[in-house]
């Protein structure tokens, strides 16, 4: 097999504490085989205290070379009165923009030993295991025209605009059905199609798409609202969900939660796969969370299962990955928990500990 590039990116916060579990793994796995050759750098508050940026253009350039890049997290209190354009989280959207990443992919599996953890009953979330499909550089966030204006009357008027084309709907829900096509075949495309034109045009793509390519997977829609409520109300019947940027980033936050803790799920962006090659960052959901920063309180396991993904999705290690998703799960099955997924009658270890726990279950595999 080619070595893989793999570029590490710790961040802020907690970012290089979870980071460095991950590295661990990394190395573990090296000594099982992966041909990997790994470059770490600075991205977010970190790059801002060295380059004066979220993120050098040395750094951007490292990343278009690697095969993937897994990120920790950016942000925190110390730059929230930085000018947007250069704060922590402008390093991660220009990684996005830059890289092309326009399709994030967010698992949302319940461990069975962490259904207690979740808010929801444990007869509604057992065995749930759905992923959500975001389109990431299209939508509001990015349309124009956008802003704030002073109207004659001295009102002030924001104003932010929804805006696809074909081509953007197309691209991500393709990628949703090759990922059903993987599982269940299932795909549930959700907009605002009876309020909002760009919703009825996403309906209308994704519709042709599956006629024209993919009637061998089951497609239904439903509407943004519904689809909250449903994921409260019985998430199993999700398989795979495509949709929007908006959507997606409050759908995905939704579906985290069902969960039980932010500190478990992974999440992939993909780009257009040109010449072999495919533009990919991993990163878990949570953030720099900088109120336990430097406490070892933090779960390291949303990051691991980040690696997870990188190494089926774009190292070509699936069996590596199946074999790390398995510790993972052991590890919670014997009882190992780190503060945020804590319950009675558990072993609280630090996020150390948890490597320590999953590595040595690693080994006894080996």
């Amino acid at each position: 097999m080619a070595v893989s590039k793999l570029l590490l990116l710790p961040g802020d916060g907690i970012g290089p504490e979870v980071m460095r579990e991950a590295r661990r793994v990394i190395d573990w796995l090296v000594l099982q085989g992966l041909e990997v050759t790994l470059e770490e750098d600075l991205v977010g508050g970190c790059a801002i205290e060295v380059h004066g940026v979220p993120l050098a253009d040395a750094t951007l350039a490292k990343a278009k070379a690697a095969d993937a890049v897994l990120l920790g997290a950016v942000g925190g209190p110390k730059w929230d009165k930085v000018d947007y354009t250069i704060r922590p989280e402008a390093g991660l959207l220009r990684l996005r923009k830059e890289l092309g990443l326009f399709a994030n992919i967010r698992p949302a599996l319940v461990f069975e030993p962490l259904i207690g953890a979740s808010t929801l009953k444990a007869d509604v979330i057992r065995g749930l295991d759905l992923v959500i499909v975001r389109e990431l550089t299209g939508g509001v966030y990015f349309g124009e025209p956008r802003g704030i204006t002073t109207l004659p009357s001295g009102e002030r008027r924001g104003v932010n605009t929804q805006v696809y084309t074909t081509s953007e709907i197309i691209r991500v829900a393709r990628v949703a059905f090759d990922i059903a096509r993987t599982r269940s075949r299932r795909v549930c495309s959700v907009e605002k199609a009876n309020v909002m034109e760009s919703g009825k045009l996403w309906r209308e793509e994704v519709t042709k798409l599956h006629t024209a390519e993919y009637s061998d997977i089951t497609l239904t829609h439903m509407y943004a609202d519904n689809c909250a409520m449903q994921l409260l109300k019985r998430p199993s019947q999700f398989d795979v969900i495509v949709t929007d940027n908006l959507f997606g980033d409050i759908l995905s936050d939704e579906a985290s939660m069902l969960t039980g803790s932010l500190g478990m799920l992974p999440s992939a962006s993909l780009g257009a796969k040109v010449n072999g090659k495919q533009p990919a960052l991993y990163e878990p959901i949570h953030g720099s969370a900088p109120d336990i920063a430097g406490q070892g309180l933090a779960n390291p396991l949303a990051t691991i299962l980040s690696l997870a993904m990188c190494l089926r999705t774009s190292l070509g290690r699936a069996d590596l990955a199946a074999r790390v998703e398995q510790a993972v799960a052991a590890v919670l099955e014997n009882g190992i928990r780190t503060a945020d997924i804590m319950a009675p009658g558990c072993q609280q270890v630090s996020t150390s500990g948890m490597g320590d726990a999953l590595l040595q279950r690693l080994s006894q595999r080996s």
